[in-house]
């Protein structure tokens, strides 16, 4: 059989399935859509278009789990077709669907699929600098400082969120997730905040700490403080 041959039984017999699942769907059976399509992922794992179709179909069917499992799943996909932007929107929804996954990994793989000139070079015997405890890093041309702050505040990390833009460098500090600080040069606390949400281009990483930092700014919630703070930041503009 040749490649061709292949490729047109793989088609139809993908096809055929998505075929079933929408007819199951028009008489609302989408548990009887989902086990359809699982099936032919058995036959067909690297079909883009069957798990797609379980990431939309699972929540229906009661599965939300499912679905962020295929999330997870299309996004090493996406990473494999350069398609970075599909693969941070599948990561996003996948913590959507199920609020226990970590997607710092899933981060850090799509920042260094994209960008391989970001990854850090290899020490030498020469290299007198300390090796900093990073936990993740990224480029907020791809991950914003929103998602950042997010994987920080789910794993309730204490550290310090390095950021550095073509204009400014910041550090907005966290206890257990929580904002507590932030310093930008001569400027701290809200101030500094102000300036590390104004970046829009640049490099950031998460270093973690030992010991909690002095609390200098005041928040119960980080959306909220940053949500607030990107207002005061537009008022400025108008």
């Amino acid at each position: 059989m040749t490649d061709g041959q292949t490729d047109k039984i793989y088609n139809e017999q993908v096809e055929t399935a998505l075929l079933d699942v929408e007819l199951f769907l028009k008489y609302k059976a989408p548990q009887r859509a989902l086990a359809r399509l699982q099936e032919a992922l058995k036959q067909h794992s690297h079909s883009i278009r069957l798990r797609e179709k379980i990431r939309e179909v699972a929540p229906a069917a009661g599965q939300p789990e499912e679905a962020a499992r295929q999330c997870l799943a299309l996004v090493q996909l996406y990473i494999t077709r350069e398609d970075f932007d599909a693969a941070h929107e599948r990561l996003l929804e996948a913590k959507q669907y199920d609020p226990r996954i970590n997607i710092a990994t899933g981060l850090e793989a799509i920042r260094r699929a994209r960008r391989p000139d970001l990854q850090p070079a290899a020490p030498t015997a020469t290299t007198a600098q300390p090796i900093r405890a990073v936990t993740f890093a990224g480029d907020l041309a791809i991950i914003s400082i929103f998602d950042a702050v997010q994987v920080i505040e789910n794993a309730r990390l204490t550290g310090a969120l390095a950021i550095q833009g073509s204009s400014d460098a910041c550090r907005i500090h966290f206890n257990e997730g929580r904002i507590v600080g932030a310093e930008s040069g001569a400027i701290t606390a809200n101030a500094a905040l102000r300036v590390a949400l104004s970046l829009t281009d640049g490099a950031f990483d998460f270093e973690r700490a030992m010991q909690p930092f002095p609390i200098t700014i005041q928040a119960h919630s980080n959306t909220n403080l940053m949500l607030d703070t990107l207002r005061e930041l537009d008022e400025e503009k108008m």
